[in-house]
C-alpha cells in the first residue's frame, strides 16, 4: 500500500493534525504513521470517534477515531458550550469528575477538569479514581448539572471512554444527549477548545464524599440482625485491578460482614490488568484466581467487580459443593426476589412500588415482581434508560431495584447508575439471608425457579475489528431486517419487534403493533413456546450480542439437573440453527 492508495478525506484528516495547533509528540506520531503504518494511519483517521449517546468510548492513541487530550478535549468544550446553553440563567454551573484505574484515566480526568474550568464551570475533580457510581451520587450530593467519569468498563487495556451524566445523576438521555452531541459535531479545530486559564474553578474531592456515600449504601441494608447471626460468612472478592479495590471491602464491612478475603494479586489498580486477559467479571478467566481461593478457604460467595465498579460478578456453590459462576440474569433475579420479598414481610408494600430491567435481561425479574403486586418496567439496553424511569417517577413511585443482564444492578434511587458496590453488599446481605435459613444461594435459585418458571438464557457476542468489521455487523443487521427468519430450529417465529422501526409485527396475521420505546438498532424474534431472541450491536465495543432465552418448568426440585441439561440443549441447538457457533 501506498499513500495514494488511502482515501484522501483520511490524508486531509491526517495533515491537518500533522500541521495544526497539536503538541510535539502528536504530530510526531502522526508522521510516523504516514510513513511507515498506512493501515494504522487509516484506523486512526478513517471517521471521527463517535461521541454517541452516552459519551466516547475508543483505542487510546493518536488521531480522530481515537482517545487523546484532543477527542476529549473536544467532547469536554461540547459539553461545555451545551451547558452554557441549556443552564442560561445559572450563576454557577457545577461538575463532578472521576475516573476508573485504566492507563491515561487519571490524565484524560485532569485535562476534562481544565476545558470545563477554563469555560468558566465549577468542577469537582475527585483525588483519585473512583468508582462510577460514586461519581452519579457525587452529582447528586453536590448538586452539579453534569459530570464525566472516564471509564472503558470491562474493554480491554487499550481502551478507555468518556461517559457524561445529567443533574439526575443518570447518563445523558433526550433531549440533552442529542444537544451535546450537536455542539461536539460543532468542535471544527483543536483551536475551538480551550485547555487551560481556569484553575481556580477547580476543587479536589476525596474521603468526604466516600464516607456519604458508604452511609448511603449502608442505609439499605433491610436485615442487619441476620447478618450479626452469619458475620462469619466467607466472602472472596476481587477488584479486578479496578476502583472497587477500597470501597467494595469497606461496605462489606460496614454491613456486618467480617470474613472478607482478597484476592491479592488483583488487589492493586492496575491498568495493564497483568493477571488477566479483560477485566470482565462475565468471563471466567477473569475470575480463575478468585474460584482458586474460595476453593481453598471454603468460601460461601465469591464477589468481583469490573474496573469501574459499577457491575459486579458472583459465584457460588452448586449441591456438589462445587463453585460455579452465575450469570447476570441469575444474579439479578436472585437479588430482585430477595429485596421484594423483604419489602413485603416488613409491610413497606404500598402499591406504588416498581423495579425496571433491560428489554434482554430476563422475564423472571417481571413473574417475580409481577407475583407481589410490584410494577415492571421494560427499557432499552442501557442503564441510562433504568435512571430515566427513576427520574418520571419521581415523587410518585418507589424504585425497589433493578438490573440487567450484563452484570449491572441497583437497589434504591440515591445513584443513578448500576452499582457494583451497593450489588455486592446487597447480595452479600441475600446469602446471609439464606444461609440462615439453611439454604445457599443455589438452593435459593433453584426454589425460585420451582415458584416462577425455569428461565435459561445466553449470549453469544461476535467481534467485528475496525471499518470492515462495522460495515460487516451493519450488513448483518440489513439482513435480519429485510430478510428475518420464520423459524429458527424448527420453532415458528410468531412476532419480530424492530425497535429501530418501532413496531412489532405479528407474522401470522401481519398486524403490526407501536413500540412505545425510542428508537434503538435492536431486533427481537419472539418464538412459539416463549423462547426470545434478541440481536443487536453493541454501542460501545465492535461486537454484535445475540441473546437468547428459553423457558421451561421445574416442578420437581430434585429434578433440577435434568431440566436444566434439557433446556441448555434446546438453547445450543437454536444457536447452531442461527450459525453463531465460532
Amino acid at each position: 500500500m501506498t499513500i495514494k492508495d488511502v482515501d484522501p478525506k483520511v490524508i486531509e484528516k491526517a495533515r491537518q493534525w500533522l500541521n495544526g495547533n497539536y503538541d510535539a509528540d502528536t504530530r510526531r506520531a502522526v508522521k510516523e504513521m504516514m510513513e511507515k503504518d498506512l493501515p494504522e494511519l487509516i484506523e486512526c483517521f478513517y471517521r471521527d470517534l463517535e461521541f454517541g449517546t452516552g459519551g466516547l468510548r475508543g483505542i487510546m492513541g493518536t488521531g480522530t477515531n481515537r482517545m487523546n487530550k484532543y477527542t476529549v478535549g473536544a467532547a469536554t468544550q461540547g459539553l461545555a458550550n451545551y451547558m452554557k446553553i441549556a443552564l442560561p440563567g445559572e450563576s454557577e454551573i457545577r461538575a463532578a469528575i472521576a475516573c476508573d484505574s485504566r492507563n491515561n484515566s487519571e490524565y484524560f480526568a485532569r485535562i476534562t477538569a481544565e476545558v470545563l474550568a477554563a469555560n468558566g464551570i465549577k468542577v469537582f475533580l475527585f483525588d483519585s479514581l473512583r468508582p462510577t457510581p460514586e461519581l452519579s451520587f457525587a452529582v447528586r450530593y453536590l448538586k452539579c448539572h453534569t459530570g464525566v467519569v472516564i471509564t472503558a468498563s470491562h474493554n480491554p487495556k487499550e481502551y478507555s471512554g468518556y461517559k457524561v451524566y445529567w443533574n439526575d445523576g443518570g447518563q445523558l438521555v433526550p433531549p440533552h444527549d442529542k444537544n451535546v452531541i450537536a455542539e461536539v459535531q460543532k468542535i471544527a479545530s483543536v483551536d475551538d477548545i480551550r485547555f487551560s486559564g481556569g484553575d481556580a474553578n477547580i476543587t479536589i474531592i476525596g474521603e468526604e464524599i466516600d464516607h456519604e456515600y458508604i452511609k448511603m449504601v449502608t442505609s439499605y441494608s433491610l436485615n442487619p440482625d441476620i447478618i450479626r447471626r452469619q458475620s462469619d460468612m466467607k466472602i472472596v472478592y476481587t477488584p479486578i485491578h479496578g476502583t472497587g479495590y477500597r470501597l467494595v471491602p469497606e461496605a462489606l464491612k460496614e454491613f456486618g460482614f467480617t470474613s472478607i478475603n482478597l484476592v491479592k494479586e488483583q488487589q492493586t489498580p492496575d491498568g495493564n490488568f497483568p493477571t488477566v486477559h479483560s477485566p470482565n467479571p462475565e468471563e471466567k478467566a477473569a475470575m480463575e484466581l478468585a474460584l482458586r481461593l474460595a476453593k481453598k478457604i471454603n468460601a460461601d460467595l465469591i464477589l468481583a467487580t469490573d474496573p469501574d465498579a459499577d457491575r459486579v460478578g458472583i459465584g457460588v456453590k452448586d449441591n456438589n459443593d462445587n463453585f460455579i459462576l452465575l450469570n447476570g440474569n441469575q444474579s439479578a433475579s436472585l437479588l430482585i426476589y430477595y429485596l421484594i420479598r423483604q419489602w413485603k414481610q416488613k409491610g413497606k408494600l404500598t402499591g406504588k412500588e416498581f423495579i425496571a430491567k433491560t428489554i434482554v435481561t430476563s422475564e423472571l425479574l417481571k413473574e417475580i415482581a409481577n407475583s407481589h403486586g410490584v410494577e415492571s418496567f421494560d427499557v432499552l439496553t442501557g442503564f441510562k434508560y433504568i435512571a430515566e424511569i427513576i427520574r418520571r417517577f419521581e415523587g410518585e413511585r418507589t424504585f425497589i431495584g433493578g438490573g440487567e443482564e450484563s452484570y449491572g444492578y441497583l437497589v434504591g434511587d440515591q445513584v443513578r447508575d448500576k452499582d457494583a458496590v451497593m450489588a455486592c453488599a446487597m447480595l452479600a446481605e441475600t446469602a446471609a439471608w439464606a444461609r440462615n435459613m439453611g439454604m445457599s444461594m443455589y438452593d435459593l435459585l433453584i426454589n425460585i425457579y420451582h415458584e416462577y418458571g425455569f428461565y435459561l438464557e445466553d449470549l453469544i457476542s461476535i467481534t467485528k475489528k475496525g471499518k470492515a468489521g462495522a460495515e460487516e455487523i451493519q450488513q448483518m443487521m440489513d439482513d435480519y431486517r429485510s430478510k428475518p427468519p420464520h423459524e429458527i430450529n424448527g420453532i415458528p417465529v410468531e412476532r419480530i419487534r424492530d425497535y429501530k422501526l418501532q413496531k412489532e409485527t405479528v407474522l401470522e396475521s401481519g398486524a403490526i403493533r407501536p413500540i412505545d420505546l425510542p428508537k434503538s438498532d435492536v431486533l427481537q424474534f419472539f418464538l412459539r413456546g416463549g423462547s426470545k431472541i434478541t440481536v443487536r450491536p453493541s454501542g460501545t465495543e465492535p461486537k454484535i450480542k445475540f441473546y437468547f432465552g428459553v423457558k421451561g418448568s421445574l416442578s420437581d426440585k430434585g429434578q433440577f439437573d435434568e431440566v436444566n441439561a434439557a433446556m441448555r440443549t434446546q438453547l445450543e441447538e437454536m444457536i447452531t440453527a442461527m450459525n453463531l457457533r465460532q
